[in-house]
This record gives structure tokens, C-alpha cells and sequence, in this order.
């Protein structure tokens, strides 16, 4: 199974006046922490919200340092379930990512490319079914041509 799991991350920003110049310095600093070792990583504006469901900017900013919440995206291959994919997402970004607090917000599990090739090969075999000219020419002719270009098996065997 492979899942698409969303971190969140609490970047610290210094010396900063505005919202948006302290969210470009925190993408700019977690794109150079992760890069190139985690490039596949995508990181997005985080979405915050007050108690009352007020939506708030990504940055915080107090003192001229800001606290930025940010996305992190990214792919986890091959795992047994959910948990599995947000700890090994957890781990891959947080050894890049030191002292940045992170949390995992979402865990969408993506559907197999091999379920998606036999599942188009099955409906391609419907509609292959549905046809009423006859195929069997083609096949012929996809036979002969194979026959011409592929040896025999026993000119292939060395013999002593």
C-alpha cells in the first residue's frame, strides 16, 4: 500500500516585519534543510485556525521572530498500514527537519499503479468482447511476424 501523509511543521523564523516575508524565509530555510535528500517532499502554506473557527495566517510573529506552520508532503511506498506510513514519514523529514516540532495532519492512502493497470486491462478486455468484427487476422498476422523475428528455441541451445 502507498500512502500520501501531510505533515505539519512549526518553523521558527528570526528578524522578520511582515506575514509574508517570514512564511518565504521559512519555505526557503525547510526547502534547504530537506534538499537533496528529500527533493520529493512538497511544502505548503499550513492552515490555522482560532478556537472560535476563524482562519488565521500561517505565521505568528511576535518581537520580530515568527513562528510559521507549514505542509509538508510526501509519499510513503510500500508500507503495512496508516501508522506505518506516518512514522516513516515522521522520521524522514524530522532528521532534516532538527528542532522543528512536527505533527501528522493526514494520511491518504493512494491507489496502486497495479491496480490501476489491471483494472484498465479488465475494462479494455469488456470492450475488446463487445466488438463484432473478427480479430483472429490480426492475431495471425502478430503470429507469422514472431515467427520471423524470434529464433527457435533450438537454434538458441549451443549444442556440444
Amino acid at each position: 500500500m502507498n500512502c500520501r501523509v501531510v505533515v505539519e511543521a512549526a518553523v521558527p523564523v528570526f528578524d522578520v516585519e511582515t506575514e509574508d516575508e517570514a512564511i518565504r524565509i521559512a519555505i526557503s530555510k525547510t526547502g534547504e534543510m530537506l534538499n537533496p535528500d528529500l527533493n520529493y517532499v512538497e511544502i505548503n502554506m499550513g492552515e490555522r485556525t482560532s478556537p472560535s473557527g476563524e482562519e488565521l495566517p500561517p505565521a505568528f510573529i511576535a518581537a520580530d521572530e515568527a513562528l510559521v506552520a507549514l505542509e509538508l508532503e510526501m509519499t510513503v511506498f510500500n508500507v503495512e498500514r496508516e501508522e506505518h506510513a506516518s512514522r516513516i514519514a515522521r522520521k524522514e523529514i524530522g532528521q532534516r527537519l532538527e528542532n522543528i516540532p512536527l505533527e501528522v495532519i493526514q494520511i491518504d492512502e493512494l491507489e496502486d499503479e497495479d491496480d490501476e493497470n489491471e483494472h484498465s486491462a479488465a475494462e479494455t478486455d469488456e470492450d475488446e468482447g463487445d466488438r463484432d468484427e473478427p480479430s483472429d487476422t490480426a492475431a495471425d498476422q502478430t503470429d507469422d511476424d514472431d515467427d520471423e523475428i524470434l529464433p527457435e528455441f533450438e537454434d538458441l541451445v549451443e549444442r556440444d
